[in-house]
């Protein structure tokens, strides 16, 4: 165990985990601010970024969403692992700024002999930006007819591109639309060193957190990740495996016993990815039925006590329930009344 440092049940970094991402009480900051708050939300499937923000908002409805998209209030665009999420315009540049050269360097190392040289790519980047300028907008298919298939798989390492509504939203859910993001957002304004700023972040959002949890996260290597982590003021805590665990002043940790009440999380919710050993939110017995090699997406869950207990589905406007293991009468009854306004929200 480390000397000198609180250790943190597993129980604990569970109601912790829940709290910072607005599954204890809901949030009720404004869209951008509340997408700050949680270090913004995977967006692969475009109903469920709605959704993961219905659970985690007070009060939200799908308009709100598409709204923001399109007062560029909020953003998508591939940014951290790859994927597709959704962030603050502030929160998309520094995300950007952090992971550039590490994504460069991964997408090189991924297409190896194949990988166009960086001149090629440079003078790529150029003339996409010159189709793209003053607003204009091109589609995956109409960048790979500009520049050619190979080039397009990575020209979004050179180029700064978002994903223009309406694609990529519930009503139409392709995100396959494509504009500048200086042009979109404006140009980049970010303080600081902006590894530090997705690392503080992370942590707020996700914390306490391991070193090898905010490199899942971020993508970043841990040789990366180590000078912000050094700088920044951070306080440290130990798991009960006796891991190192990272948080930033003031994080929220309200304690085991603090009661959760039932959630719904959609597929590709990162509570389900980096965090579910380190906090027992996915317990072990239950991860073959969310993930396995015909869904690396995961199935959308619902938790019971800050633990998924079971998958939802939406059909002909009801939410259909499916417990892994059989729930107390009690609690069935808590989750398909906590089911009523999801079947709302979809219709």
């Amino acid at each position: 165990m480390l000397a000198s440092v609180e250790t943190l049940s597993r129980r604990e970094l569970n109601r912790a985990l829940l709290a910072r991402q607005g599954l204890l009480e809901p949030l009720t900051e404004p869209l951008p601010r509340a997408l700050d708050r949680i270090a913004g939300i995977q967006a692969q499937y475009a109903p469920s970024m709605y959704v993961g923000l219905w659970s985690r908002l007070a009060r939200l409805e799908r308009e709100q969403l598409t709204r923001a998209l399109e007062a560029r209030e909020v953003v998508q665009a591939t940014l951290l692992r790859a994927t597709i999420h959704l962030t603050s315009p502030g929160d998309y540049w520094a995300f950007t700024l952090a992971v550039r050269a590490s994504r460069q360097a991964g997408w090189e190392r991924a297409m190896r002999a194949e990988a166009p040289p960086e001149g090629e790519m440079e003078r790529a980047a150029g003339r996409l930006r010159a189709e793209l300028a003053g607003g204009a907008t091109l589609r995956r298919t109409e960048i790979e007819g500009l520049l050619g298939k190979r080039v397009a798989r990575g020209i979004g390492l050179w180029v700064d591109l978002v994903r223009v509504p309406p694609s990529g939203t519930w009503e139409r859910r392709r995100a396959d639309l494509y504009g500048l993001a200086e042009d979109w957002i404006g140009p980049p304004d970010v303080e600081g060193d902006p590894v530090e700023h997705l690392v503080a972040r992370y942590l707020r959002a996700f914390g306490p957190a391991s070193r090898k949890d905010v490199a899942s996260f971020t993508g970043l290597k841990p040789s990366e990740l180590k000078p912000a982590l050094t700088t920044l003021e951070l306080r440290r805590f130990a798991s009960e495996d006796g891991e190192e665990l990272f948080d930033v002043p003031g994080g929220p940790l309200p304690g085991g016993e603090v009661a959760a009440p039932v959630r719904f999380l959609p597929t590709w919710d990162a509570m389900l990815l980096v965090h579910a050993r380190r906090t027992g939110v996915l317990p072990e017995r239950f991860r073959p039925l969310c993930f396995n090699v015909r869904m690396p997406q995961s199935v959308p869950t619902f938790l019971v006590d800050g633990e998924v207990a079971g998958t939802w589905k939406w059909i002909e406007g009801e939410i259909l329930l499916e417990e892994f293991e059989v729930l107390p009468a009690g609690v069935r009854e808590a989750v398909e009344a906590a089911a009523v306004p999801l079947a709302e929200f979809h219709a």
